[in-house]
């Protein structure tokens, strides 16, 4: 076992790596009256393209997604009422990124992580169980289809990306999962569950050893070969400068996307496109200000950064009656920055409330499992916000912020109300 320690969060992280190259992670809370588990898989919508044994393969999009809900089938019952049985509270989710499976209980705790174990790693499928399935995901898909936001969202990745799988959304359509089938859940299995590919974190109370020794049982003992990922080549361009949409809102929503260069090192580059979209617009920003007075904007307006294997972007977002007018400050916005670089004062107000953020967030043990997840697949842990935070200088944000400013780098997503029918 190895002991990180953190003293200037008062935090740590007991860590060790199984035989078979499981991950595990634990972090304590002696005072949590909740413990929370989290079972991540290095596999997300976006890796839909791999090669395996020497085989290339291309599975349909949202094979990621549909296989996280097919995990949850045992032979003997479905692991969800067997955790409802020991009063706990499971769920799981798919991002492009990553899947994972989690469960937050008060007692039971070795009991809820052996179900985990388990059913991550031990695949069931049938024909029958497949084919109830694509009922199920497919009126979850419409229910996507049916929401502005995710519809705003995954508009402006299409119009960012012409290559890259990210463009897809995570659940797929109705049409992509319908060839999916027990042989290719399997193999999808084989290719990305394997214990090197996985993560077991923990957050609350718990007993480090007992918990390693119930990973060694409940894992498989050698690792199987991780599949190798493409994402095609993209161009340095946004592939759509626009996508509109029209759908029931009462005032036009707006996403707009800065495409970025695919990161080096992952995590510090979350950081560093954290920090510097908030020194955009974030809500000390001027720009925040200027637009909020002009009433152009209110308080929907956010900034995020989103990194990906292959790719990453600067998200902007808001509700707007003109969103071509948003645009244009903003994009003029990214052009001064990226000329004159940025307000002392600002890029030191903005790293304090990115600091302040990260300390909310693991306040939370989901949270504090989530991130980690999201940073032991980049090679970091948690806690290392930070230090990273610390480590960004204006120079490294103004550069990111020169890249989001060139010629074609912006798509932006707008979902307009339904116009109404004249008779």
């Amino acid at each position: 076992m190895k002991t990180i320690a953190y003293p200037q969060l008062d935090e740590r992280i007991q860590t060790t790596v199984l035989e078979n190259g499981l991950h595990i992670y634990c972090v304590p809370r002696e005072n949590s009256a909740k413990t929370f588990a989290m079972l991540a898989v290095n596999f997300g919508s976006i890796d839909c393209c791999f090669s395996l044994d020497g085989t290339t393969h291309s599975v349909t999009p949202g094979i990621a997604h549909f296989l996280e809900h097919k995990m949850f089938e045992e032979p003997d019952g479905n692991a969800l009422q067997k955790f409802t049985a020991l009063g706990a509270h499971p769920n799981a989710f798919t991002s492009h990124t990553m899947t994972a499976y989690h469960v937050t209980c008060t007692e039971r705790f070795y009991d809820c992580l052996e179900i985990l174990l388990r059913f991550v790693t031990t695949p069931y499928f049938t024909d029958q169980n497949v084919a109830k399935e694509k009922g199920i995901i497919g009126q979850e898909i419409t229910m996507l289809r049916d929401t502005p936001g995710w519809q705003a969202y995954v508009g402006m990745l299409e119009g960012l990306y012409a290559v890259h799988p990210v463009r897809i959304s995570v659940a797929g359509s109705r049409e992509s999962i319908q060839p999916i089938d027990p042989a290719v859940l399997s193999l999808c299995h084989r290719a990305f569950y394997s214990p090197e590919n996985l993560a077991l974190i923990v957050c609350g109370q718990y007993d480090f050893e007992q918990v390693v020794a119930m990973a060694q049982r409940g894992t498989p003992r050698q690792a199987a070969h991780i599949a190798s990922r493409s994402y095609g080549t993209e161009p340095e361009c946004a592939s759509i400068p626009e996508v509109k949409q029209q759908m029931a809102v009462s005032r036009p929503m707006f996403l707009l996307g800065c495409k970025d260069t695919a990161p080096e090192n992952p995590y510090l580059r979350q950081i560093t496109g954290e920090l510097a979209a908030a020194c955009v617009c974030g809500r000390s920003a001027p720009l925040y200000n200027r637009l909020y007075d002009a009433g152009l904007t209110d308080h929907t307006l956010s900034s995020d950064y989103f990194t990906f294997a292959g790719g990453a972007c600067a998200i902007f977002s808001g509700e707007t009656h003109d969103p071509y007018a948003v645009r244009r400050e903003l994009e003029q916005e990214l052009r001064l920055i990226a000329s004159e670089g940025l307000e002392t004062e600002l890029f030191a107000r903005t790293k304090a409330a990115c600091y302040g953020k990260y300390v909310r967030k693991i306040s939370d043990p989901a949270e504090v499992c989530r991130l980690q997840a999201e940073a032991c697949f980049c090679g970091a842990n948690c806690f290392d916000f930070a230090e990273a935070i610390a480590s960004v200088t204006a120079e490294d944000v103004q550069r990111r912020i020169r890249r989001w400013s060139a010629q074609g780098a912006t798509s932006l997503s707008v979902v307009e109300p339904q116009k109404e029918e004249t008779v």
